[in-house]
């Protein structure tokens, strides 16, 4: 996939266990650990590889829904996002696996994130 690409989609909440069971049963998700965030993150699939992650906030994000798009270099697209009128909610975060990632916030305020995969 290359630049621009809406490559994964999140949901964040405080209560993953509900999350779970509310998105297994509607769409058929599937949910297996990340072995990078142990209980912190879950994997969704159907019936092949993830397209998507779960990721429990804990509290001290909002919950949320949100797409990802890939880009070549995450912090030149902060800069640019926020010359472009926008803001950066959560700012570029390295996994151990090296992805990099971070939240982003439109003008018309609605969030959604930029990575770059390891």
């Amino acid at each position: 996939m290359s630049h621009g690409t809406v490559g994964w989609m999140q949901v964040g909440t405080d209560d993953p266990a509900t999350a779970k069971k509310f998105y297994g049963e509607l769409f058929d998700w599937k949910f297996a650990g990340d072995p990078d965030s142990g209980d912190a993150y879950a994997l969704v699939s159907t019936t092949g590889a993830p397209f998507g992650g779960l990721a429990n906030t804990g509290g001290k994000f909002p919950n949320h829904a949100i797409f990802m798009v890939i880009v070549d270099d995450v912090p030149a697209s902060l800069e640019q996002a926020e010359r472009l009128g926008g803001k950066v909610l959560v700012p570029a975060t390295t996994t151990p696996s090296g992805l990099v990632f971070a939240h982003v916030q439109d003008p018309a305020g609605n969030e959604f994130g930029v990575y770059k995969p390891a």
